[in-house]
């Protein structure tokens, strides 16, 4: 069950913007985020959560999509996310930016998909113009990462690599998006029985 879901909780970048993420959703999904492991307890991560369309618009234009993909500039309207959580560290808690973000993000990620919702997490975003639009308080907050959330509407296949240096994930005519993914044999380094 565990490894049908972690399989199936790909960066989707298109999604089906007919359907909408509801505010309860994201409050489900940062629920997660709260409840899961953070160092020392400190609890530092907080959460802005965004699904209104005019907002929306305006954090997707902040965002950077698909490094591999150079003559793709992001999803075309109607295909965009309909909902967004901004994962935030309470600098007042915690200074640095640590695993637990990825902690966090990886639980509300997996909680989405469970619920048919697929998501991208971006960390390459224009934090201030982001943080202008959101009317945070920089001095208190900063942007660690963005989950951009919706229906997918695109098939995302893992293939197993061909060569161990080529991670490079594309699109093929169909827009079919493949990741390749080492062999299971290519990352254990040591076996101790």
């Amino acid at each position: 069950m565990i490894q049908e879901l972690v399989t199936k909780a790909r960066s989707y970048r298109r999604f089906d913007e007919s359907k909408k993420i509801s505010m309860e959703q994201l409050k489900e999904f940062a629920n997660l985020g709260r409840l899961s492991p953070c160092g020392g307890n400190k609890q530092y991560i907080k959460y802005a959560l965004i699904c209104e369309e005019a907002m929306n618009e305006k954090v997707f234009e902040c965002l950077g999509w698909a490094g591999y993909l150079k003559d793709w500039d992001g999803a075309e309207k109607g295909e965009r996310p309909t909902g967004y959580i901004v994962l935030l560290r309470d600098k007042t808690i915690n200074g640095n930016m640590t695993v637990d973000e990825g902690i966090a993000a990886q639980s509300i990620f997996l909680g989405a998909m469970e619920q048919g919702i697929g998501g991208c997490m971006i960390m390459n975003c224009n934090r201030e113009k982001l943080a202008n639009y959101l009317e945070l308080d920089t001095t208190k907050y900063a942007i660690s990462m963005v989950i951009a959330l919706g229906v997918p509407k695109e098939i995302v296949v893992i293939e197993e690599m061909q060569s161990n240096d080529d991670v490079t994930y594309y699109r093929d005519e169909n827009k079919v998006h493949h990741v390749p993914k080492r062999k299971l044999d290519d990352i254990i380094v040591k076996i101790i029985e």
